[in-house]
């Protein structure tokens, strides 16, 4: 890796997508310390402390949101456009139509996220707002008449703050190494990195080696597991046109073990969350068995209990398998070889491969439920050696991690061996 960052710095043009890439990271990491006026630093730690939920949307704000900064919701509204969009396309025809017309049907549904994004935010960003007004934590936010000026200057502040941050983004996509959105979240993951090691430094320096221990192993997994495939064989007829044959070569299908990537853990511990919000509102009612209904819930989900990992786990499991359904079928592997002329060897075209292909995705994808499981719940798994859920990167951020670090070397070692390939057919 450092052989190919050297030799990546040597070409000036690659070179300067680096430094640029790095320029709009720190940008990011600037304007992310840029606080919304009215907040008290105090109260928003409190709230952070006691809500896992706030602690996953400053993840993908790249650590933004515990200063509710401009940019406190980062990319995470575009994320849930991109998410959306995808459940939608096997059922409305026409999206699905725009996913098969190339580039421009590609850049056309981009503009249709975009769109989508704003609302999305100045959503969030109320449900935000709301939850820290109500934790004393942001003044002079709410519907009413003295506050609804102010109120409309910071949605409207956080909302462009999430469009600045995903144009940054396609910046990097454009001009630097990368993808964008990954790097703004890879960014304000790490940032904290160093000021988890200085607290464990000081106060628990064995477990810190223990921590170090943990990511280390988590890490070895998480590349084997996210590098993990089975290739189908696929073999390509001979077809013969005037004077020339074409066809005939054998390749693969390579199927990924965890093809769904983080996405079942968004949606995961967005429904283990949504239960445990609802009763806190209904704890307090008049009517008796309200109140004893949604003690039991928040009793139930809540994350400190003994039955909320469990839980979590079967919700990562389930939503691995129906995500990767989805994506698998959107695809349509099976009608793309039968249109250009391929086969698995000993599977009839058509049908029969679309069964065949779907057993094997369903057989490896269990193994990729089970680690995306195991690492939503590592946290709690290692608790009891600890003392803490928490850890120097959390398991959902070395999943983003390590697969920013390994898509960024795979176009930066694309780059360079494209321009070894040209600079040899110079000579």
């Amino acid at each position: 890796m450092l052989k190919a960052l050297s030799n990546a710095l040597k070409l000036p043009d690659l070179r300067r997508k680096l430094v640029f890439t790095f320029v709009i990271l720190v940008i990011i990491r600037l304007a992310a310390h840029i606080p919304v006026p009215g907040i008290d630093p105090e109260g928003l730690r409190r709230i952070f402390e006691a809500n896992q939920l706030l602690g996953l949307l400053d993840m993908f704000s790249g650590g933004a949101m515990s200063n509710f900064s401009v940019m406190a919701m980062g990319v995470y509204p575009y994320i849930t456009a991109t998410i959306v969009f995808q459940l939608l396309q096997p059922l409305i025809p026409a999206l699905d139509e725009l996913s098969k017309e190339g580039e421009a049907g590609r850049n056309k549904l981009n503009q249709y996220m975009l769109l989508l994004t704003i609302p999305l935010a100045a959503m969030q960003g109320y449900a935000q707002g709301t939850l820290l007004q109500r934790g004393g934590a942001l003044m002079n936010f709410g519907l009413s008449r003295a506050t609804l000026l102010p109120t409309l200057a910071t949605l409207a502040t956080l909302t462009a703050g999430t469009m600045f941050a995903i144009w940054l983004g396609e910046l990097i996509d454009e001009q630097g190494i990368g993808n964008g959105m990954s790097l703004i979240i890879f960014s304000g993951i790490v940032s904290d990195v160093p000021g988890r090691i200085g607290s464990l430094l000081l106060g628990n320096p064995m477990g810190l080696v223990f921590f170090f221990a943990v990511t280390a192993v988590t890490i070895v997994a998480i590349v084997f597991m996210q590098e993990g495939q089975r290739r189908i064989p696929v073999q390509y007829a001979k077809r013969i046109r005037g004077t020339k044959i074409y066809g005939g070569q054998s390749t693969h299908i390579p199927l990924q073990v965890n093809s769904a990537g983080m996405i079942p853990l968004i949606f995961a511990v967005s429904i283990m969350l949504l239960p445990g919000v609802v009763a806190s509102y209904l704890v307090d009612s008049s009517v008796a068995w309200v109140a004893t209904a949604a003690q039991t819930t928040a009793t139930i989900f809540n994350s400190e209990g003994n039955i909320y990992p469990v839980l979590y786990f079967t919700l990562v499991v389930a939503f691995t398998y129906f995500y990767t359904e989805i994506i698998f079928e959107q695809q349509d592997l099976a009608g793309m070889l039968r249109r250009q002329g391929g086969f698995v060897p000993g599977i009839r075209p058509g049908r029969r491969t679309a069964d065949y292909l779907n057993g094997v995705l369903r057989r490896i994808t269990l193994a990729g439920a089970l680690f995306l499981g195991l690492i939503a719940i590592l946290p709690y798994l290692i608790r009891g050696f600890a003392g803490t859920t928490q850890m120097l990167v959390t398991s959902t951020g070395l999943l983003i991690v390590v697969g920013t670090i390994l898509d960024t070397m795979k176009q930066l070692e694309a780059q360079l061996l494209m321009r070894h390939y040209e600079g040899f057919i110079k000579r």
